[in-house]
């Protein structure tokens, strides 16, 4: 079979598993997410291994659904950026602020601890409490989507603490190459130079977003193009996406999450975000979830490599709780809410597997470390959407505290 021919059969698969995962799911209460990455699951390496089936001959599959799922990551943070209001996020600034840091230290310094324990080296220690410290923003936003809870205060709280969390993890690592790994970097020179990359990248693109986005939306808008606005809209979250990475030394998703943050300042915001939902929903965003599942291969834990993975999972859950209580408290947070923000920090995702890979080519750890983070990647993926469900259904925003739902 041609390698086209390939390729197009197996995203047919792919997504057609991916929504009756998330439909049959549902069925049961469950977010649709949890049902897509189960479906990736069943037909990754752990189970039925679809890559390596006889009529797949092309081996760059894996890697043709891998940048389609990035796009599709993409996509869902343009969205949850457009769901949201700037005005919505910098009234949760400082609980966001402290409830991200302290999530982020919290979570670096036991996973730190863990990896000693099980005498790990003290760089491959430090390496392994940063591979633990990201958030995946892309997994709480699509629940809180779900959950039609995006905008409440513990919606909008729990978005600007995982962009702190994964903007301070990608900061952690920098540092860590640039500090320890030999040609790496010029030590403390090379870390204020990560740092004001990241700093001119802010402000820059919010000069951009604030100053030149809505004029150039307004000129599009009158242009004679077909879907001209969801193009135009389109081009710039790439745009930021890349720049996010290439220029600011930030993770691709915190710049296409940016880019959703100016354009929701847009009179235009509902043409682009009906544009980009039926393209995201329909095609990308289902590759992303089962993505997760077919990157998993349990088979490859070794017994004693159990005991890790729990204490990793432990070390996850505890150390963001511990981070929303102290950000949560001093924002005047019901217990509620707290756990509210506090599970919802727990799924790890796309940046723990950029940072394991990064560990895996520069030998900060092994294979079967990479497996087991794979895992945990999976089982946060399962277990948080249900707990936030069974959360948000326990209360009702008071009206104090309540934004109006996309």
């Amino acid at each position: 079979m041609l390698p086209f021919l390939q390729f197009i059969i197996v995203i047919a698969i792919l997504i057609a598993s991916a929504k009756l995962g998330g439909y049959l799911i549902k069925r049961f209460g469950q977010p649709a997410v949890v049902g897509e990455v189960l479906a990736g699951l069943i037909l990754g390496p752990s189970l039925l291994d679809l890559f390596n089936l006889p009529i797949f001959t092309d081996t760059h599959l894996p890697i043709e659904i891998e940048h389609l799922a990035e796009l599709g990551v993409l996509l869902l943070m343009f969205l949850a950026g457009i769901e949201l209001h700037l005005e919505d996020l910098a009234k949760s600034g400082k609980v966001a602020v402290l409830t991200g840091s302290s999530g982020f230290v919290l979570t670096l310094g036991m996973g730190y601890a863990l990896a000693s324990i099980f005498s790990f080296d003290l760089q491959s220690a430090i390496f392994i409490g940063l591979m633990l410290a990201p958030t995946s923003i892309g997994i709480s936003a699509q629940t809180l989507m779900e959950l039609k809870q995006l905008r409440c205060r513990v919606g909008v709280t729990l978005l600007g603490a995982a962009a702190i969390d994964d903007i301070l993890s990608v900061l952690g690592i920098s540092i860590f190459l640039a500090f320890f790994l030999e040609g790496s970097g010029g030590g403390f020179a090379s870390i204020l130079l990560i740092v004001f990359k990241m700093i001119l990248f802010l402000v820059v693109a919010s000069a951009i977003g604030i100053f030149v986005i809505p004029g150039l939306t307004r000129v599009v808008e009158r242009m004679q193009i077909s879907q001209g606005l969801v193009s135009f809209a389109f081009i710039v979250a790439l745009l930021y996406a890349w720049s996010a990475e290439a220029l600011g030394q930030m993770a691709t998703i915190i710049g296409a999450f940016i880019a959703g943050l100016f354009f929701s300042r847009s009179e235009f915001k509902e043409s682009i975000r009906r544009g980009f939902s039926s393209i995201a929903y329909g095609v990308f965003v289902p590759i992303f979830f089962i993505n997760v599942g077919l990157s998993a291969d349990v088979r490859q834990i070794p017994m004693d490599g159990l005991l890790l993975l729990a204490g990793m999972l432990v070390v996850v859950m505890v150390s963001k709780i511990a981070g929303s209580i102290f950000g949560g408290r001093i924002g005047k947070l019901s217990f509620q809410e707290i756990l509210q923000v506090g599970f919802g920090m727990n799924p790890r995702g796309e940046v723990v597997l950029i940072i394991a890979t990064i560990g895996i080519t520069e030998g900060m750890i092994g294979t079967d470390i990479f497996s087991i983070a794979v895992v945990l990647v999976i089982i946060t993926t399962l277990i948080i959407p249900p707990i936030l469900r069974y959360l948000f259904s326990k209360s009702s925003p008071s009206p104090e505290t309540e934004m109006s739902q996309p």
